[in-house]
């Protein structure tokens, strides 16, 4: 969710001094409830916000809400409310202000002192990444590459690797250091190498700018005049760039085309439908450039030849309603993943993927030419494409699986086709794998495959996966340093680059190939990750995955954090993270609960946790948290929530309908009140987000929203948990006044002693993602862990 902002307020009325009691004092006094521990909080009271009447209205239920005020943004009263709850906030930490340091050390510690991504070969050049030394933000760098293997170690090869010039590309630090903030959203480099455009926001609220560096001189073209910029495509030879643009609301809505070097812009496309965004892209082998008209849940694809693309404007397929098209491009054919329902594919349910293939010739046909479909039980989900072989991303029985087909397939010779009978090279990965991700994979021409394999136990891995050979490398481990007393190496006798055995299309026996075969290093001797079915109110099983330290094994003593989020079709971010060791070594147990709305083993594990069946998400949340306590994994009054965004409502709802379920809960940019937000749209991505929660200008649809709206759904008279709410001002997805309007009704509403324990915490220069690199994510990280320390009773025995 997001909001648009005036950046200058037209008001010439002289500002008003906010009516907020007290001032804020770093003298202390206690709390303890029925089920909080004693915990100092500040002895003043909270800042409390002014109240101006205002009803709101729709399909005849009539209610006040006296803190819509705070949707205003250049109300000099709001910032100035921010700035006293930021000083609460500070007043509140006061005591744990060592703890955070300590912990800010600890995960300091664990970092190398140099964070770097191993080369990938595009063309002639090698193409990586770096933070250096000390500093926060990555860089950008190539070399000239060497033909041939880059293991074979010769001298001849270490002599001529000393004379390539490494090329210094793009310095986010610099950036920083310009502005006090950098999000680079998009980066390409141009098909001949020459150009490299990126997009850039330099306060948070993610209306990107464009720049064009010319590489061969290392300066950024003046005068490119593009802002609100989001998605990016090069033609193919590399005069042209395409991009997106989007409108008042934020929305990606008109394609244009600018000459390299010309201050002309050429309009290609323009989206008026206000349902959809428009993405634009190059098909894989650079000949053709996509424009993607998508809603939530339907999109509608067009495409130019990348050769002549001012002239060629097709339409592939009319956009049907809950129909979704992704295209690639193979020697004359388009490989096209869709959901369209076929009675060639009658047996799919239709939110179920298959792959149709058709020559470009016979495009507006929609004459299928042969169609892949996934084997009984997998679901299809991404596909990626090489001059020799085609890489499908695969769910199988909820396990993630990525295998590799030799191309050309040859089209002619069957109508419908199973992937197995395709000869598919299933991609081993160890047993414990929890996300399986592609890597970047630029190099059309390449036989080499990367992907990016984690667990909560086992830093990431890169992979590299020889399609020709079938034969895979570990090329690259993410290090952790100060925790080698919890490392555990595998090791192979047989060899980096032995040859696989056959392995079959079997959820087990792809995972099993791995081990014995090559060397990593995982922490799975000193901490357990565990997965468990969590049975619902409806009886359907929800993943929760658990991790706790071995030598802190629960006993129905230890304090426990639960995440999830819930939304989108997004799969929760379950992956390494070395900052939860500090939890983990403190007796934490940490859930990660894979509920309905969110990503699952096929797309309608989205559609029974979004629009009238949102409350199974929260069903499923709460279900998840009376496992964790009910199994003996955390103790009844040390169980903690945390929640990211769309997340958040989760965590909101849960806490309004079992206020005694948590001892404290943190909500990150939280969406929480989801009713107004959806009625207002003005804001950008409110109408996009009908699809996926609800129009509340439908009756029957307003009514379910209702039900779990967080905002409007606060208990009178009820003991809330201690609660950390975080914000951004600059968030152009959640509006600043989200969290700052639940502070404010949960102060009002709820037991006045308790909710002396929420406090608000307001980043006043970043957006929805932050503004920390490594350190930032790791002071934000140390910030959080003590207030949940704090507040758990456990300061005196946090080391």
């Amino acid at each position: 969710m997001s909001t648009i902002f005036n950046l200058l307020s037209k008001s010439i009325k002289p500002r008003k001094t906010p009516k907020f009691l007290g001032t804020i004092s770093l003298t202390f006094s206690t709390l303890s409830s029925h089920k909080n521990p004693i915990f100092l909080i500040p002895s003043i009271n909270p800042p409390i916000p002014k109240k101006l009447p205002f009803n709101v209205n729709i399909h005849g239920c009539v209610w006040d809400d006296p803190y819509h005020w705070m949707c205003n943004i250049n109300d000099p009263d709001f910032t100035s409310y921010l700035h006293f709850e930021n000083s609460y906030a500070d007043a509140f930490m006061a005591d744990t202000v060592n703890l955070q340091k300590d912990l800010f050390f600890e995960m300091g510690s664990r970092l190398p002192s140099k964070i770097e991504t191993p080369p990938e070969r595009w063309g002639p050049w090698l193409y990586y990444q770096y933070i250096p030394e000390g500093k926060e933000y990555p860089v950008l760098c190539r070399r000239l590459g060497i033909e041939g293997s880059a293991r074979l170690g010769s001298l001849f090869t270490v002599i001529k690797k000393a004379f390539r010039k490494e090329e210094m590309l793009l310095d986010w630090n610099e950036i920083a250091e310009k502005y006090g903030y950098v999000h680079v959203g998009t980066c390409r480099v141009s098909p001949d190498h020459t150009f490299l455009v990126y997009t850039l926001d330099t306060n948070g609220s993610e209306r990107f700018f464009l720049q064009i560096k010319d590489l061969r001189n290392g300066h950024v073209i003046p005068n490119i005049k593009a802002d609100s910029v989001v998605s990016l495509a090069w033609a193919q030879d590399s005069s042209a760039i395409f991009y997106t643009v989007c409108d008042d609301n934020q929305r990606p809505y008109r394609v244009h085309c600018k000459n390299v070097g010309s201050d002309v812009d050429t309009v290609i496309f323009t989206e008026d439908d206000s349902r959809f965004c428009v993405d634009i892209t190059s098909t894989k082998d650079g000949k053709f450039i996509t424009i993607n008209s998508n809603s939530r849940t339907s999109s509608e694809v067009f495409v130019l030849d990348a050769i002549s693309p001012l002239k060629s404007l097709r339409r592939v397929h009319k956009r049907i309603d809950g129909v979704q098209f992704f295209l690639e491009h193979h020697q004359g054919f388009f490989y096209v993943l869709t959901n369209n329902p076929s009675t060639k594919v009658g047996m799919l349910r239709r939110e179920n993927f298959y792959m149709g293939i058709w020559r470009v010739e016979d495009v507006d046909s929609s004459n299928w030419q042969s169609i892949i479909l996934p084997s009984e039980g997998t679901n299809l989900q991404d596909v990626d494409m090489f001059d020799k072989h085609l890489v499908l991303s695969l769910d199988k029985e909820g396990s993630s699986v990525m295998c590799s087909i030799n191309l050309p397939i040859d089209a002619n010779c069957k109508n419908v086709m199973d992937i197995k009978h395709l000869n598919p090279w299933i991609f081993p990965v160890p047993s414990d794998v929890c996300r399986t991700a592609p890597g970047s994979n630029h190099d059309y021409f390449t036989s080499a495959y990367r992907a990016v394999l984690s667990s909560p136990v086992m830093p990431d891995l890169v992979v590299e996966y020889d399609m020709s050979k079938r034969t895979f490398s570990v090329i690259h481990q993410e290090e952790v340093v100060q925790a080698t007393r919890n490392v555990h190496t595998i090791t192979s006798d047989h060899g980096i680059n032995a040859k696989l055995p056959k392995v079959e299309n079997d959820k087990h026996r792809h995972n099993h190939s791995f081990e014995g075969l090559q060397s990593w290093k995982d922490f799975s001797p000193s901490y357990a990750c565990e997965t468990h079915d969590v049975v619902s109110h409806d009886g359907t099983k929800v993943p929760l995955t658990i991790v706790y330290s071995k030598d802190k094994k629960p006993k129905g003593q230890s304090p426990g954090l639960l995440e999830a989020y819930g939304a989108y079709g997004e799969v929760l971010e379950k992956s390494w993270c070395p900052d939860r060791l500090s939890l983990l070594e403190r007796g934490w147990v940490l859930a990660f609960a894979d509920v309905r709305g969110g990503g699952g083993s096929d797309p309608s594990w989205h559609q029974q946790g979004s629009g009238a069946n949102k409350m199974n998400s929260v069903y499923d949340y709460v279900s998840c948290a009376k496992y964790l306590v009910n199994e003996g994994y955390a103790r009844k009054d040390r169980l903690a929530a945390i929640g990211y965004s769309a997340g958040s409502l989760l965590v909101g709802a849960a806490i309004n309908s079992h206020p005694a379920l948590f001892s404290a809960a943190i909500l990150k940019v939280p969406f929480l009140d989801i009713c107004n937000t959806l009625m207002d749209e003005s804001l950008p991505l409110t109408i996009l987000d009908h699809e996926e929660f609800g129009n509340p200008k439908i009756k029957s649809e307003f009514e379910t929203l209702m039900k779990y709206s967080p905002y409007d759904n606060i208990n009178r008279g009820s003991c809330y948990p201690a609660m950390l709410v975080t914000a951004a001002f600059n968030d152009t997805r959640v509006g600043v006044w989200e969290a700052a309007k639940w502070v404010a009704k949960v102060r009002e509403t709820t037991c006045t002693t308790c909710s002396r324990a929420v406090i608000l915490k307001t980043e006043m220069k970043g957006g929805h993602f932050g503004e920390g690199g490594r350190y930032g994510h790791s002071k934000e990280k140390a910030y959080e862990y003590a207030f949940l320390l704090k507040v758990m009773g456990l300061l005196d025995s946090s080391r």
